[in-house]
């Protein structure tokens, strides 16, 4: 553990300019067609003009859900590729990649919804004391990377939303890491990096505008006719 910094450490993100919401659009246009390509066994797209600000470097996480449920979930935590690629690479990974789940079939297409994670550059966080790094995840809500002995994980700040508390928070990230989950309390070796997200997801307007393009509608809709 390291002493307080005078000044809470900044999380500088990768890109100039926050995106606008045309260029939201279009990256999530991009991980659906992705997706939706992989899963039927087809290429997946290689856009020829995509917005110039997406072809930065930039570090993304790309997040599956399936009827409000976890159903994929793989990213990057630092830039070194175009933000499109690595947003469609991502896409790709969460989709068919990921070691908790199954291959996303052609059948749930319709039932999955995607959410993109724009990362700023993870900064690491000094702290003196246990309780020290517990007041300050408690106040921020960051993103979070534990490492130790060998062994990194992270919890996007999405993650609080389902476990608020940071003690508890730290025990499931020290658990996914390999760790055990009071590791972040006990180790005199443990490091922790801090990063946030600019994010965003489909909505069902975005959904069916997606479907009637594609000249589908989900089971939902098509049960509720």
């Amino acid at each position: 553990m390291k002493e307080k910094p005078s000044t809470p450490p900044e999380h500088p993100s990768a890109l100039p300019d926050e995106l606008t919401q045309e260029e939201k659009r279009w990256l999530l246009t991009l991980a659906r067609t992705t997706i939706t390509n992989v899963c039927k066994g087809e290429p997946a797209p290689r856009p020829s003009n995509p917005p110039q600000k997406t072809t930065l470097p930039g570090a993304s996480f790309v997040t599956l859900t399936k009827n409000g449920t976890l159903r994929g979930c793989i990213g990057t935590l630092h830039p070194y590729r175009p933000l499109f690629e690595d947003v469609a690479a991502n896409a790709a990974a969460a989709a068919t990649l990921d070691p908790r789940f199954p291959p996303v079939t052609p059948e749930e297409l319709d039932d999955v919804t995607i959410e993109i994670s724009l990362l700023t550059t993870p900064q690491p966080l000094a702290f003196s004391s246990p309780d020290e790094l517990l007041s300050i995840l408690e106040k921020e809500k960051p993103g979070v990377i534990l490492s130790d002995k060998g062994r990194s994980a992270t919890f996007l700040p999405q993650v609080w939303e389902q476990l608020p508390q940071p003690e508890a928070f730290l025990a499931h990230l020290c658990l996914k890491a390999g760790l055990p989950p009071d590791d972040w309390r006990t180790s005199k070796t443990v490091h922790v990096k801090t990063y946030h997200v600019q994010k965003w997801g489909e909505h069902p307007s975005f959904i069916r505008h997606q479907q009637q393009r594609r000249g589908t509608t989900s089971r939902h809709d098509r049960g509720s006719r």
